[in-house]
């Protein structure tokens, strides 16, 4: 995941240097890139502040422009390092537009040792210079060669302080980076230490449940309900279960998938421990949907969920067949509450209508398909079984 920002500059469309005007049209020719390569390598601070801009401006949206500005990186990150707020969120904008979609790019900014300041930027109390921050490692951690790097230079437990207290735009590029360091086996216990469950929470109950800030909440949780800690710190957190069930009701499909999975992960690892405080969130309406809409791993782990709820989760005899109707049942015979037991038969009941209505168009898919020749003395549909 890669910062999602719509980076166009907030200073005038066309500006002159030296006798020369940069429009704001995408170049036809490399003038305006061998222009902006000149002015950023000529080691006078207004000239390579104008560059930075223009850098800016010319990598927005064009693929081609990053790749012939790659040599831009070495004199913007040293811009980075001089003593002057406007040069470091000018510098760190256009690095930030040359690494977007190119790994090479982003490879080279952290090569050339831009990690060190942009990550002592983090703890800047200028908001627009931390938020600069927070989507570059945004950016930089979604290349796979980087996340060891970003994490070996402290940047997680800042992200997680820019978490707990930053912008709102800053908590939403802060999570999302820790979503993308969290793919890198060493880096999961690293975050896990910073205790941040509380502060994603706190992000996952104010944010959109069908937003990319919900799905990469719900992917870090998912993740660090692996472990004892995660699980205890997700149930101590008063509504944490609660925002979870809310993604998975709500969330978008990806949400919604990593939401039944760290779900299941907590009543996998415990069952008597985790089952009681799941059921109590009014679950059941947002599994029983998944298991008829869902992605097919959400509808799988919605299935496995359920079963695990039920009062006893082992098969029942030959005489109560082990259906996903009966399992519903069982439990919803269990749910304290009018109002969410009526919610849950509901569900249950249109679920069925779903399965009967998909089992249907099944049936008469087959007929269309069926010689004479193929069809049984009771026709074909007894051949066929509903899904």
């Amino acid at each position: 995941m890669e910062s999602p920002h719509s980076l166009s500059p907030s200073s005038s469309s066309s500006y002159s240097s030296d006798g020369v005007t940069f429009d704001t049209e995408e170049p036809r020719t490399p003038l305006a890139v061998r222009r902006a390569l000149q002015l950023i390598n000529s080691g006078e601070p207004h000239l390579c502040l104008q560059a930075a801009r223009e850098i800016r401006r010319l990598t927005k949206t064009s693929q081609r422009c990053r790749r012939q500005l790659s040599q831009a990186v070495g004199p913007l990150v040293s811009m980075l390092r001089v003593d002057s707020p406007e040069s470091h969120e000018s510098a760190l904008l256009a690095l930030l537009n040359l690494a977007v979609k190119d790994e090479k790019n982003k490879i080279n900014i952290v090569e050339a040792g831009a990690l060190e300041p942009i990550v002592s930027f983090l703890k800047s109390q200028n908001v627009n210079l931390q938020e600069s921050a927070t989507a570059s490692l945004l950016t930089l951690s979604a290349s796979s060669t980087n996340k060891p790097i970003i994490s070996a230079c402290g940047a997680i437990p800042l992200l997680v302080e820019v978490l707990r207290d930053g912008s709102p735009q800053a908590k939403a590029d802060a999570v999302m980076a820790l979503s993308n360091l969290s793919t890198h086996p060493t880096n999961l216990s690293t975050i896990l230490e910073t205790n941040p469950i509380p502060f994603i929470v706190d992000l996952l109950k104010t944010c959109k449940k069908s937003s990319k800030t919900a799905e990469k909440c719900c992917a870090l949780i998912e993740s660090l309900v692996d472990y004892d800690e995660g699980r205890t710190a997700l149930t101590s957190e008063e509504g944490g279960i609660l925002a979870v069930v809310e993604v998975l009701e709500s969330g978008t499909l990806q949400s919604r998938e990593h939401a039944v999975g760290a779900l299941l992960t907590m009543c996998q690892s415990d069952r008597c421990k985790y089952r009681e405080p799941i059921l109590r969130e009014g679950v059941i309406p947002g599994l029983l949907e998944l298991t008829v809409q869902g992605t097919p791993k959400s509808q799988s782990k919605a299935r496995t969920l359920l079963q695990l709820l039920r009062e006893s989760p082992y098969p029942r005899s030959e005489i109560q067949p082990d259906t996903l109707e009966n399992i519903v049942c069982n439990i919803i015979s269990q749910i304290d509450g009018d109002d969410q037991s009526g919610k849950a038969k509901k569900m249950l009941a249109e679920m069925v209508q779903v399965s009967m209505e998909q089992s249907l168009r099944h049936l008469q898919q087959r007929a269309l398909v069926c010689t004479p020749s193929d069809l049984p003395i009771a026709g074909c549909a007894s051949e066929v079984s509903s899904k």
